[in-house]
């Protein structure tokens, strides 16, 4: 493509020769000629003039850069955007092959692709133009919506409501049982967990996540969310719409995800957490029961960052002040003995 016919579909500016050929999209390091790529920070800039790239996506236009510039709001959008236009391409329709399994109470969509060794059980819904690669299994009346991908091993079980353009990676488990239990008489007792989950549309699901379905009532993911890989999700738990959950998090049941809030890695929620829209834990913090107002949080139990920065800062001088401690201790001891002896 010619930078004037991206710049064209981005309503973005340029900087120097729109004519120029774009071969390809590259990351910064990356980038040779006849590739793009995007300029995040200005403290890049000068990196920028002995780069291979034969343009940039910027916000502001860099002096004294001899190369064309596209200039654009969202510089990192417009990069993601153009390597979705470059590399994904889309995937024709398969239909449904004839080495999987498919109820007769099953209704499939139209453009859907059912790869080998799928298993679809009675009662379910698939919309139109979703991919269901092998190894998957759909549980009993479990309702799928279009535009769907769901990668290989991936278990949907009975009830589970999935909305459009979701996307679920390899070897993630969604309806399995809550980890619900009552002690009695000397032995733990399962509590029956009869309730599902909903996922909203937009929302991406990485690999190995698991998100239990509900004692009773629905496990619910809004619109928008994003979880990475490795995230484990129990029964009941609400989550808004466009939160980010990072890998590793773990969230117990009945807690509460406001919209647009970001959990980073390795996150621990307790049950019965309330998390306001717009919170932001920061990686490795603990979040205990009750109520998160909308702020950055870490540590474990969660204090304000800034808090914690400085508490942190006091614990790595702990080593120095205990030394010093003892070295006071023993002056005592030294002049208590001298007191005595006069």
């Amino acid at each position: 493509m010619k930078l004037s016919e991206i710049a064209h579909f981005f309503n973005a500016k340029i900087e120097g020769d729109s004519e120029i050929e774009i071969s390809g999209i590259k990351g910064f390091e990356d980038a040779q000629e006849g590739d793009i790529t995007y300029i995040a920070s200005s403290k890049y800039a000068e990196l920028a003039k002995n780069s291979k790239a034969s343009a940039f996506i910027v916000k502001e236009k860099i002096p004294n850069l001899n190369k064309p510039q596209l200039i654009t709001e969202n510089p990192q959008f417009v990069f993601a955007k153009l390597l979705e236009m470059f590399y994904v391409k889309p995937q024709p329709c398969k239909g449904i092959s004839e080495k999987s399994i498919v109820a007769s109470t099953a209704q499939i969509g139209k453009n859907v692709t059912v790869y080998p060794f799928v298993y679809i059980d009675e009662n379910v819904t698939i919309g139109d133009n979703t991919i269901i690669y092998p190894f998957t299994f759909i549980g009993k009346e479990t309702l799928i919506g279009s535009d769907c991908v769901i990668y290989p091993n991936v278990t949907v079980r009975e009830r589970v409501k999935i909305g459009n353009r979701v996307i679920i990676h390899a070897g993630t488990q969604i309806g399995s049982d809550g980890f619900g239990y009552i002690f009695h008489e000397g032995r733990h007792h399962k509590i029956p967990q009869v309730g599902g989950v909903i996922i909203e549309d937009d929302v991406e699901i990485g690999a190995c996540v698991t998100i239990d379905r509900a004692t009773t009532g629905n496990t619910f993911i809004g619109k928008g969310t994003k979880i990475d890989n490795l995230v484990q999700i129990a029964h009941n738990v609400k989550i808004g719409q466009n939160v980010i959950i990072v890998a590793q998090v773990g969230i117990a049941g009945s807690s509460q995800v406001g919209d647009g809030c970001i959990l980073a890695g390795q996150v621990g929620i307790s049950d019965h957490v309330e998390i306001e829209a717009g919170t932001i834990i920061t990686a490795q913090s603990g979040v205990m029961p009750g109520k998160v107002q909308k702020g950055v949080f870490s540590g474990s139990p969660i204090m304000p960052h800034r808090e914690w920065l400085r508490t942190n800062a006091i614990f790595q001088k702990l080593p120095e002040l205990y030394k010093k401690i003892r070295e006071l201790e023993e002056r005592i001891k030294q002049l208590e003995k001298q007191k005595t002896i006069e």
